[in-house]
């Protein structure tokens, strides 16, 4: 179903939505993911406050009458009530692997991240509201996971397996993966244009713009590769990287290709992808002595703990530490 908030979203919340894209800049995907958050949202706070009757099934209630008077009246108790719902009772996707009701605390962190950013906008973008009910909103507490990465052996061994036909193309953006840690969708947005000698410019999240520079490996796989595009008539005469079709290449279509890639060269085609390759350009540039405020700049973080997750990862500096623990060569007595 396609998503068109200009005509599903009343007024207080379409105003929200245009503001993120106009002039926040974010991109159609987002601003859509934002539509949808808030759209669950308000269709609980109807049902909770007694305006639909309470066995409506919550997917069916309308939102076209919310107005700034619902808006005002939530209390943070209400936001409160309304994640407990969200953990307990709420279905998952029909497209997740886990089957039942309760959304992973990501999901709802991402719901709360939404629920501030539309309060601060009615308080200080709108100023419909003069104060603001959920300031002291907290956001659901996640486990930090360590991200999967390949050893710069795996990466050897995947590059030197590439073969065969669009091996020049794949190779490229293999390449491109593991040395500069871009994004998918970085990735398949690129055009001829971008490639700019020792530089490329990448288009983020949020439509921010940065350029990475292009080491020896990067700047020969793509002379390659365009040395080879040169000679497709392509349908889309901008982009960088086609397909067989000779049209821009997709993200299904690159996830697809890391994966058979992946297994040409005998590692775990289920264990990696797309973006474990951009973990692992971020872990081996942090490795081998690449600062962590340079890297969120090559990554196109925009905080920095968001970065230092790659910290964690192999620091040779910690382990270090574990071996001068005077404590570190004290074994049991035989």
């Amino acid at each position: 179903m396609k998503i068109d908030y200009q005509t599903q979203a009343p007024p207080v919340l379409r105003d929200f939505l245009a503001y993120h894209e106009t002039i926040q800049g974010h991109s159609s995907k987002t601003v859509d993911e934002y539509f949808l958050d808030l759209r669950n949202f308000l269709r609980y706070m109807k049902l909770e406050k007694g305006l639909v009757p309470r066995s409506t099934p919550l997917d069916e209630i309308s939102i076209d009458d919310v107005d700034v008077s619902l808006v005002r009246s939530v209390t943070l108790a209400d936001v409160y009530a309304y994640l407990s719902f969200l953990s307990r009772s709420r279905a998952k996707n029909h497209n997740s692997p886990q089957a039942g009701c309760g959304l992973e605390a990501s999901t709802r962190a991402r719901k709360v991240a939404s629920i501030r950013s539309f309060y601060k906008y009615l308080v200080n973008k709108a100023k419909v509201l003069t104060e603001n009910p959920i300031q002291e909103l907290d956001a659901p507490r996640q486990r930090q996971t360590l991200p999967r990465f390949l050893t710069l052996d795996e990466c050897i061994q995947l590059l030197d397996s590439i073969d065969g036909p669009n091996s020049e193309r794949d190779f490229c953006i293999i390449t491109l993966f593991l040395n500069c840690g871009l994004r998918i969708s970085e990735l398949v947005g690129l055009n001829l244009s971008d490639v700019r000698d020792d530089r490329m410019r990448v288009l983020g999240k949020g439509n921010k713009e940065r350029f990475v520079f292009l080491n020896t490996a990067c700047r020969s796989a793509l002379d390659d590769w365009l040395a080879v595009r040169a000679q497709s008539a392509a349908v889309d005469p901008y982009a960088l990287f086609i397909s067989r079709r000779r049209t821009r290449v997709t993200k299904d279509g690159v996830h697809y290709m890391i994966k058979k890639r992946l297994a040409e060269a005998g590692l775990d085609r289920d264990k990696y992808s797309a973006h474990k390759l951009r973990h692992t350009a971020a872990t081996l540039m942090l490795k081998n002595g690449v600062d962590v405020r340079t890297l969120q700049e090559i990554l196109g973080h925009e905080h920095l703990n968001t970065t230092q997750i790659y910290t964690h990862v192999d620091s040779e500096a910690m382990r270090q530490a574990a071996q001068l623990n005077p404590l570190g060569d004290r074994c049991k007595k035989k």
